[in-house]
């Protein structure tokens, strides 16, 4: 095995990682703050590239191609919104029902074609894999998808401190309680749905950019991938006390260590055909982690027994 060529996949692996890390943000909103298990994401996310792709071919331009793909997202987290609250259909229902009509929408967008390829020479894309090494250090898509990033994990921190967003993550905790305050839990949960929704299919858009095309299928077990960056990203950084930003850049860092991690397991010899499996079993490890240490981690008993009441 030749150490160089899996340092030359590097780069690309963490591109990679940082476009997922960007989706499994919109997955940590849904999973952690509201608590819903959504699974529309495999849908939005080849919505959001499918959007993106055909308005570029059209001739539209890239900050308008993004804006549509996020405004498709954020349409598709509606359905499953109202799904959900309108229609007492439980949230992971509703979300593979959005999912199976999103794969009739999106082979509409793509003219009936199950893909369709832009081309870096023809078209001027914001991210691609040509855009790795040999480009000015502003075109670098690493460089691009780390701004990216960081502008958007400050801008949901600052909207998840204002009182809309105080209300979507009091839904979330306790949707009795937020209730009985007075805030409209059906409403939040409508508005957090979209706005998860939105940010996938922005990595989406950013995501089929980069590989030059967008498929029908690009989105299937996108879930999976997303959950492994949230759960990776918070059992390895649990320990460190940071606030809601750090917190989200965490999910995004997971993102990219599953990616860097999945680079080096196909250098070592895994087929291709077993990366389902194994996201799935990397997936299964870190959620059992928490548990099994709650479980057989030793309690400490001061001597004398417990404490009286």
């Amino acid at each position: 095995m030749n150490i160089m060529s899996l340092f030359n996949a590097l780069p690309g692996a963490c591109a990679q990682g940082l476009i997922w890390g960007i989706m499994a943000i919109g997955v940590y909103i849904t999973y952690k703050i509201l608590d819903l298990a959504d699974l529309t994401v495999d849908g939005t996310m080849a919505t959001g590239g499918a959007v993106c792709i055909m308005m570029i071919r059209s001739g539209h331009s890239i900050g308008l191609s993004l804006l549509c793909a996020v405004l498709a997202g954020a349409l598709a987290g509606l359905v499953t919104g109202i799904f959900h609250t309108a229609m007492g259909i439980p949230a992971i229902l509703a979300g593979i029902l959005t999912q199976l009509g999103l794969y009739s929408i999106n082979l509409r967008i793509l003219a009936n074609s199950s893909n369709q390829a832009v081309s870096v020479d023809k078209y001027s894309l914001l991210v691609s894999l040509r855009y790795i090494k040999g480009v000015p250090f502003y075109k670098n898509t690493i460089l691009i998808c780390i701004v990216i990033l960081i502008v958007l994990i400050a801008l949901l921190y600052w909207f998840f401190g204002t009182e809309l967003g105080c209300s979507i993550r009091a839904t979330g905790s306790n949707p009795n309680m937020s209730r009985a305050q007075g805030i409209n839990t059906d409403f939040c949960k409508i508005l957090g749905l979209m706005l998860s929704n939105g940010i996938v299919a922005f990595a989406s858009a950013l995501y089929a950019q980069y590989h030059g095309f967008a498929d029908v299928n690009m989105g299937r077990g996108a879930i999976v991938i997303g959950l492994a960056a949230v759960i990776i990203g918070e059992v390895i950084f649990s320990r460190v006390r940071g606030n809601f930003a750090f917190k989200l850049f965490s999910a995004a860092l997971g993102a990219i260590i599953y990616y860097i991690v999945l680079q080096v397991v196909l250098w070592l010899g895994l087929n291709s055909n077993d990366l389902k499996l194994f996201s799935a079993l990397v997936v299964a490890l870190f959620l059992a982690i928490p548990y099994l240490k709650d479980r057989y981690s030793k309690k400490t008993v001061k001597k004398g027994g417990a404490s009286r009441a």
